[in-house]
C-alpha cells in the first residue's frame, strides 16, 4: 500500500527541520566562543569610553591583600591576579564588580597568590582589569585596555616599594593577565633599576608568553632562570596539554606581549621563554609524572590555609616554548569546559607545590647571598685589601 502523500511531506519537513535544528547546534558548539565573543563587546570605542574609578594604593582598601612585615628582613611579594572580569558592559572591571573580586579573593589568590606568600609579606593589588573580552581579540581597542590596567599596575607598584624600603627583597608574580603585567613592570620598573635588580628573588610570569628577544634588548640584566639556584632571574612558563590547538595557537602566534622599544606586538616568530616548574630549570628535559610534587585546587580556602597538594599528576616538558603537559588523573585538576577557557586560568593551580618550593629555594638563596653582600660590603673611606666571601652552600629543593 502506498504511503498517503501528505504522510510523506510531513515526514520530510519534520526531518528537514530536526537537520537544520542539528546543523544549527553543532554551529552553535563550534562557535560557541565567537558567539560568546559578540556578547561581551563593550560597543563602545575605548576612545570615548569613560572608564570606572579608580583607587588611592596609598590606602588599604586599594589592595586585596597588603600584609605587615614579621620582621625588617622579611621578603615582599608583589602579586598580580590574572582575569576575573568578563566584559559586556565596560573595557576595564569596575572595582566594585562583585563577582570578579569574589573570584579574585575565593580562587585566584588561594591558588596561585598562596604559594608565593609562603616566602614573604603578601600584596595584591586591586586594579581595572581589561576585561577577557579584551584578550579573545586584538582589537585597537582591546590593546588600549590592556594597556590602561598596566597602569594601575605601575601606581600600585610604585606604592609597594614605598611600604617595602629599599632593603628587603622582593618577590614579583603574575598569573594570565597579571603575567602581562609584571612582564612591563620587568621592562620598565625592573631592568634599569639594579637597586631593585639586586633585590629580585625572581620574577614568576604565568601563562602570559615573554618573548626571548627582550632578553637582547632591555631584560638583559634579568636573564631568564636556567637552573634551579638561579635568583634575580625570571621563571615563565605557559602551559597546555598537546592536543589543546586552539590555545596552543593562541599562546604561540595569536597572544600579543611587550616589544624592546616598549608598544605590544604578537609573538609569533619571537620565541618564547619556557621554564619547567617541576625541574625549576630552563631545559627541553622531560619531567615525569613521578617528578611532580603536587598541584592544589584550594577554591574558597583562606590564604593561610595550607593545602594538602595532590603529587604525581602530570609529566612536564618545554618544547617550542610551550609547556607541555599530561591530563592530570584527579578531577579536581581538570580544566572545567567554560566559555572561552582557551584564555581562562584554571579554578586549580597545577603547579602549586612545586613553585612553592622553588621560591622558597631562591628566596633562601638570596636573602643568604644579600646577607653576606652587606657583611662584606667595604667601609667608607679606602681600604687596601678585602677578604673575598664565603661561598654560601644552597639547600636542596627537598629541604623545604
Amino acid at each position: 500500500m502506498l504511503a498517503n502523500p501528505i504522510t510523506i511531506a510531513r515526514w520530510m519537513i519534520v526531518t528537514g527541520i530536526a537537520g537544520l535544528l542539528v546543523i544549527a547546534a553543532l554551529a552553535s558548539w563550534f562557535l560557541r566562543d565567537q558567539i560568546y565573543q559578540t556578547f561581551q563587546d563593550p560597543g563602545e570605542p575605548f576612545q570615548t569610553y569613560a572608564p570606572p574609578d579608580g583607587v588611592d594604593y596609598a590606602q588599604a582598601d586599594a589592595w586585596y591583600a597588603a600584609h605587615e612585615f614579621a620582621d625588617t628582613d622579611e621578603p615582599a611579594v608583589f602579586f598580580i591576579h590574572p582575569t576575573t572580569y568578563s566584559g559586556g558592559s565596560n573595557w576595564n572591571a569596575d572595582l566594585g564588580k562583585e563577582s570578579a573580586n569574589r573570584a579574585v579573593i575565593e580562587v585566584a589568590l588561594p591558588n596561585y597568590a598562596a604559594p608565593f606568600a609562603r616566602s614573604g609579606a603578601l600584596f595584591a593589588p586591586r586594579y581595572r582589569q581589561a576585561a577577557l573580552y579584551a584578550f579573545m581579540n586584538n582589537r585597537e581597542d582591546s590593546v588600549q585596555a590592556r594597556l590602561f590596567a598596566y597602569q594601575d599596575i605601575e601606581r600600585a607598584f610604585a606604592q609597594f616599594l614605598i611600604e617595602t624600603g629599599d632593603a628587603r627583597p622582593i618577590i614579583l608574580a603574575g598569573v594570565g593577565q597579571g603575567g602581562f603585567h609584571a612582564l612591563g613592570l620587568l621592562l620598565n620598573q625592573i631592568a634599569e633599576a639594579p637597586d631593585l635588580h639586586n633585590r629580585l628573588v625572581a620574577a614568576y610570569v604565568i601563562d602570559s608568553p615573554v618573548p626571548l628577544d627582550l632578553f637582547a634588548g632591555p631584560l638583559a640584566p634579568i636573564p631568564p632562570c636556567e637552573t634551579a639556584e638561579d635568583v634575580r632571574c625570571v621563571h615563565a612558563y605557559s602551559h597546555a596539554r598537546p592536543d589543546e590547538a586552539d590555545r596552543i595557537r593562541i599562546l604561540t602566534e595569536r597572544t600579543m606581549s611587550w616589544r624592546p622599544n616598549g608598544d605590544l606586538s604578537f609573538v609569533e616568530g619571537r620565541g618564547l621563554l619556557c621554564v619547567n616548574p617541576v625541574l625549576g630549570a630552563r631545559t627541553s628535559e622531560y619531567a615525569s609524572a613521578r617528578q611532580h610534587r603536587g598541584g592544589v585546587a584550594a577554591e574558597g580556602l583562606p590564604l593561610d590555609t595550607t593545602p594538602a597538594p595532590i603529587p604525581g599528576q602530570t609529566g612536564a616538558q618545554c618544547a617550542d616554548g610551550v609547556l607541555f603537559i599530561e591530563e592530570p588523573r584527579h578531577r579536581d585538576l581538570q580544566r572545567p569546559h567554560r566559555l572561552a577557557e582557551d584564555f581562562r586560568e584554571p579554578p586549580f593551580n597545577l603547579f602549586y607545590e612545586d613553585l612553592r618550593l622553588d621560591v622558597a629555594q631562591r628566596t633562601f638563596a638570596l636573602t643568604s647571598i644579600l646577607q653576606e653582600e652587606r657583611r662584606w660590603a667595604p667601609p667608607l673611606g679606602p681600604v687596601e685589601e678585602i677578604e673575598e666571601a664565603p661561598v654560601v652552600p644552597i639547600p636542596d629543593r627537598r629541604d623545604f
